[in-house]
């Protein structure tokens, strides 16, 4: 029994040990609102962009610590969206895309829904 032991933990230390080379640290957080978002630090942290709205819940984000990239989501109300989407700039690839600072975005305003990503860092910098 003790050998059996002994083996079942040495295999899950060797598969732990391979699959942590091969897999990327990937951490998907998610935050009621806009104020658990900063409580967690996740605006500071770069990993929520600096201008979701108030009104924003339902925030989603999925970051790569080796990887460097950061998707996320997040809904607000309605009355929030004319400011939201001053603050954005429309790409010309022509699929809606629009950026602000190191994030691109993607409103969806039937839905009241925002989807982003970040920029490579040689894109431009904050409007």
């Amino acid at each position: 029994m003790k050998k059996l032991i002994i083996a079942t933990l040495l295999v899950a230390a060797s598969l732990y040990l391979l699959l942590s080379a091969f897999v990327k640290d990937i951490t998907v957080n998610q935050y009621k609102d806009l104020a658990a978002a900063k409580d967690q630090q996740a605006i500071k942290q770069g990993w929520v962009p600096g201008i979701v709205p108030a009104s924003a819940y339902d925030i989603k984000e999925v970051h790569g610590r080796d990887a460097g990239g950061i998707f996320g989501e997040f809904r607000y109300k309605e009355s929030d969206e004319p400011a939201l989407v001053a603050h954005l700039v429309p790409l010309k690839d022509g699929n809606g895309t629009m950026e602000w600072g190191a994030f691109l975005f993607r409103v969806d305003t039937q839905k009241n829904l925002v989807k982003y990503r970040n920029m490579p860092e040689t894109s431009s910098e904050g409007k």
